[in-house]
């Protein structure tokens, strides 16, 4: 059973996150401030955390900030009001999985939280939480990168967009499954997330290993 932690100071909101998501089938705990959240999510024993940006004593920004600075590679959804771009973009920039504004559906809450557990739990089981392919080598728990031996830097989103590429080695994959898989969210049909993503990353890691598939989508190639 996946054990959630629910950071969240508002008790009407954290009482029908709780419930919903104990009535789901998972074990769940909560607490009110931030510290208390980064003490208990950094000990580890969470399958994911969801994260109020409010929180009082270190608000979601810092608590993601300091779980991403020791190596906790566990996946966060953030909980906020703000509904500026700002916000969104500084909360996934700064590692979180995912996010949700207030007020929500617990239908949508839920669906991203099963989707951010299932990509979670589909990592080959490995004691260094390391993932290799095609010259890369990723460590899953401090969200590093190194390219042919040389460390390179990244933002959240790129990370997860090479990390999906490495997962499915020689796979072609859509435009949409990168949306679902990365974003994990609709967009626009005629936002073009990935191509500017895709195209950044390529510049960092080289781009002749992401290769265009003409009509299909992109696959990594090992150049070995």
């Amino acid at each position: 059973m996946s054990h959630i932690l629910i950071a969240e100071d508002h008790a009407p909101i954290s009482s029908f996150v709780e419930s919903g998501l104990q009535a789901a089938g998972y074990q769940t705990s909560v607490v009110t401030d931030g510290a208390t959240a980064y003490l208990m999510a950094s000990a580890g024993g969470f399958d994911l955390v969801i994260l109020d940006i409010g929180l009082p004593e270190l608000d979601g920004f810092e608590v993601l900030r300091r779980l991403r600075e020791v190596g906790c590679g566990v996946p966060v959804i953030i909980l906020t009001a703000r509904d500026s771009v700002m916000d969104t973009v500084a909360g996934l920039e700064g590692g979180a999985s995912d996010y949700v504004t207030k007020p929500f559906q617990f239908a949508e809450l839920l669906a991203r939280v099963r989707l951010r557990l299932r990509e979670h739990n589909s990592h080959p089981v490995n004691p260094a939480h390391v993932l290799e392919g095609a010259g890369l080598t990723l460590d899953l728990r401090s969200r590093r990168v190194r390219v042919d031996g040389e460390d390179i830097d990244l933002t959240a989103r790129e990370f997860s967009l090479i990390e999906v590429f490495v997962m499915h080695p020689e796979q072609v994959l859509s435009r949409e499954q990168l949306l679902g898989h990365v974003w994990g969210m609709d967009f626009d049909p005629g936002s073009n997330v990935v191509e500017v993503c895709v195209r950044t990353v390529r510049r960092k890691i080289g781009a002749e290993r992401i290769e265009t598939v003409r009509g299909m989508g992109y696959r990594l190639r090992d150049l070995g």
